[in-house]
This record gives structure tokens, C-alpha cells and sequence, in this order.
């Protein structure tokens, strides 16, 4: 079984920073992708940044500049580095990586539980 679990998120206000974590555990035998998204209220999820097993990057137009995605493949971990934060940027954030669990199994999505970021203004 593969697990993510997220930790870092919480109450800022608004200019200020926090940084997300996400650890995968259990039977990996590769990770392709690894990624954040995020859901406000009544809004659907959306993609804020990705990062390949390569390094490459992606990022939302919205996030572009104040955001930075990093991974330790060492330890199968995610960051997300979110600065200048504004209230719009409040949602629950959640990390995402598609996983080959076993050499001859194929590649699946996972999920975290996703962590509550609070930005006051």
C-alpha cells in the first residue's frame, strides 16, 4: 500500500509564508510525477504546481513567482514553498504523485488527505 501524508499547513496572514510537505510510504518502486493541487469552497480542485522525476517544473499562472515545488527523491517528499500569500490563496492543499508501486505493476494516481491553508487579510 502507498500512503501521502501532508503536513505543514495552517493559519498566516496575508504577505506572510508556509511550507508544505508530503511524504510517500509503502511499496514504491518509482514516482513519476509529483504534484499540488488545491480546493477552495465550492470551487473544484485545481492544479497549482508540478514537478517531474527529471525536475522539471509546472506552475500556475496564479502562483507563478511567489510559489516554488521541490522533491527530495531520497526521501519520496514534495515541498511547496509558498510565498507572499494572499486571502485567495485559502484552500485545502493536496499532494498528488503517480506511483509505479511494484517494477511490473502499472503506474497509479495517489492522494493525500489534504492539508487547510488559511490566509488572513
Amino acid at each position: 500500500q502507498v500512503q501521502l501524508v501532508e503536513s505543514g499547513g495552517g493559519l498566516v496572514q496575508a504577505g506572510g509564508s508556509l511550507r508544505l510537505s508530503c511524504a510517500a510510504s509503502g511499496s514504491i518502486f518509482s514516482i513519476n510525477v509529483m504534484a499540488w493541487y488545491r480546493q477552495a469552497p465550492g470551487k473544484q480542485r485545481d492544479l497549482v504546481a508540478s514537478v517531474h522525476s527529471g525536475g522539471s517544473t509546472a506552475y500556475a499562472d496564479s502562483v507563478k513567482g511567489r510559489f516554488t515545488i521541490s522533491r527530495d527523491n531520497t526521501k519520496n517528499t514534495v515541498y511547496l514553498q509558498m510565498n507572499s500569500l494572499k486571502p485567495e490563496d485559502t484552500a485545502v492543499y493536496y499532494c498528488s504523485a503517480l506511483i509505479q508501486p511494484y517494477s511490473n505493476y502499472p503506474r497509479q494516481n495517489y492522494w493525500g488527505q489534504g492539508t487547510q491553508v488559511t490566509v488572513s487579510s
